[in-house]
């Protein structure tokens, strides 16, 4: 209790604690685009509990790995080489994850651009409950450790990284019921949001690699393209709204 009242008190803790919160908010927008893609293609009497699910998923997780942050450091240790290059578990757990999100994503824009509507109908019908909250509890452990490796780098002091754990978490929890709304309501955005799940899928791959990328560039560019498309979105409310309306006899006159 001592220990807990020391942190309190100092403010480097505090200005530690709101970065880690910001930095694991935005860490797990890319976990809940996925969740958010995942959980539309389901009943919505069951989109709702499965997003749940998933998210609660993602807290356990990083709460139990929090409990053995000493394992997880050595997670970053080399483990096996090939070709004179040395991968670490953490590499391989990234490069697996990038994989699963480059098939996964590449699958689902497959899905909606095929002019064939058995093969769409068939595709949506093939993914249930089960499966869907399999794949989230994958893509919730690489995520998760990417996001507990990250917060052990930027703070020694476990109670701060167990409170932003959790803050993010409940944004998660929170953000997660509008933004599958909003993704569903506009087919646009399906695409631009696979096509983010791409460019995440190729940078947890390049990390594997130990080829480092800025998370600034993949934010900065993410941003961008959602600026972009709502500038569109916007455009083409304002043509729907300026569209003339038909004549009030034309339908009885054909």
């Amino acid at each position: 209790m001592d220990h807990l009242l020391q942190l309190a008190a100092d403010p480097t803790v505090w200005a530690a604690l709101a970065t880690l919160i910001v930095m694991e908010v935005v860490l797990g927008v890319d976990n809940l685009i996925f969740i958010s893609i995942l959980t539309n293609k389901l009943p919505p009497e069951h989109q709702t509990k499965a997003r749940r699910i998933g998210i609660g998923l993602a807290l356990i997780l990083r709460l139990g790995l929090l409990g053995t942050v000493a394992f997880i450091v050595h997670l970053t240790e080399p483990v096996v080489s090939v070709l004179g290059k040395a991968f670490s578990w953490r590499d391989l757990i990234l490069v697996a994850g990038g994989l699963f999100l480059l098939w996964k994503a590449t699958k689902e824009i497959h899905e909606s651009v095929d002019p064939t509507p058995e093969e769409k109908t068939a595709g949506k019908a093939g993914i249930g409950f089960a499966a869907a909250v399999g794949q989230i509890l994958v893509l919730d452990l690489v995520f998760s450790i990417d996001s507990i490796i990250t917060a052990v780098g930027m703070t020694e002091h476990v109670p701060v990284m167990v409170i932003a754990v959790i803050v993010a978490v409940t944004v998660m929890l929170l953000a997660a019921d509008p933004l599958s709304r909003f993704i569903a309501a506009n087919p646009t955005v399906v695409m631009l949001a696979l096509g983010f799940l791409i460019m995440i899928g190729m940078t947890l791959i390049a990390e594997g690699f130990g080829a480092h990328v800025p998370k600034g560039y993949i934010y900065t560019a993410m941003a961008f393209s959602a600026g972009v498309e709502a500038l569109n979105m916007l455009a083409r409310r304002r043509r729907r709204g300026k569209a003339p309306a038909p004549p009030a006899g034309s339908r009885a006159e054909g």
